[in-house]
């Protein structure tokens, strides 16, 4: 999927947590079955796609937090370490950007779910981080009211790619809106610093993720 297609989907995209019956298959389930293994590659993590699984949000705290129909979701699982949250941003942002240009919905959760014992494997060493929600939504969401960037962002005489950074940032989903991170030019690379809150290490590879995207810049950008 190239970067047009993921700014495109990173536009689209807005938390869904109300779903349809319609099953993730064919070529669909393929390609994302695909990428998830690409990023388990790359990352080191083991993000597994649970199917047909309706146990998880079928809870208090599920129903509370409003979400219907979930049956599919990503389990976001890696071996325990200081990184794992912000990896787990990282390339579970690059899934769910993926999953929107495929056509699917999908929407970050922390903690209103419950874990479903043999609905995925976590090894010896590893933990579940959270999980995201994914399937063909009701609706499309709705945008949320953003910060500017003069609030997320420090840089003097800031040069087009890192506006286009931080833009590409406020975009990115973050726990209950907030939008707890700090971007700051020095010269030709960036500091990204995550604020206090819950999740706020996932927040933050979640905004890398975006970063990168937006400014056209990879990994070696940061600080």
């Amino acid at each position: 999927m190239n970067a047009m297609d993921m700014m495109e989907a990173m536009r689209a995209r807005h938390s869904v947590r109300s779903y349809t019956e319609k099953p993730i298959e064919g070529e669909t389930l393929e390609t994302l079955t695909k990428l998830i293994g690409a990023c388990n590659r790359e990352s080191g993590l083991h993000i597994q796609l649970v199917r047909n699984e309706p146990m998880a949000f079928d809870s208090a705290m599920a129903h509370y937090g409003k979400f219907s129909g979930v049956k599919n979701y990503l389990a976001l699982v890696g071996k325990k370490g200081p990184k794992l949250d912000e990896l787990c941003g990282y390339y579970g942002e690059k899934l769910v950007l993926a999953a929107q240009a495929l056509g699917l919905n999908t929407c970050w959760v922390g903690m209103t779910f419950r874990k479903i014992p043999d609905a995925f494997r976590v090894e010896s060493g590893e933990k579940l981080s959270l999980v995201i929600a994914v399937g063909y939504g009701a609706t499309q969401g709705a945008a949320h009211r953003s910060k500017d960037a003069s609030a997320v962002s420090r840089a003097e005489n800031a040069p087009a790619w890192f506006k286009q950074g931080v833009e590409a940032a406020l975009l990115a989903p973050t726990a209950m809106n907030q939008q707890k991170f700090l971007l700051t030019l020095h010269g030709d690379k960036v500091s990204a610093r995550a604020g206090l809150g819950f999740f706020s290490k996932v927040d933050l590879g979640i905004v890398k993720c975006h970063f990168e995207l937006g400014s056209g810049r990879d990994s070696s950008v940061w600080l």
